[in-house]
């Protein structure tokens, strides 16, 4: 179920997507995926905060993990690219290449 702004029948701008199993994610949407900053949030515990392109993780991202281990990374086209320090986090860009 998505609650947010719509633009020409897609979801774009702001909002939140709640599948039927827990998942959910809220933040920002460009022509139907997410895109820009967004929550990300599994049933168990779980979270990915960070950036999104082209409705994928790409860009500096917080993951916590469902003991509550919270970690810093890279992520490109959906995929993890490394771990970072909370230091080396915080000099990130949003979006480096």
């Amino acid at each position: 179920m998505f609650d947010g702004e719509w633009q020409e029948n897609k979801m774009h701008g702001s909002g939140k997507f709640t599948w039927i199993d827990g998942r959910e994610y809220e933040g920002e949407y460009f022509n139907d995926k997410k895109d820009g900053f967004g929550i990300f949030t599994w049933p168990d515990g779980r979270k990915y905060e960070g950036y999104w392109k082209e409705g994928k993780q790409h860009g500096k991202g917080k993951y916590t993990t469902s003991s509550g281990e919270l970690k810093y990374g890279e992520w490109r086209a959906g995929k993890r690219t490394r771990w970072v320090s909370k230091e080396k986090y915080e000099a990130l860009g949003q979006n480096e290449e």
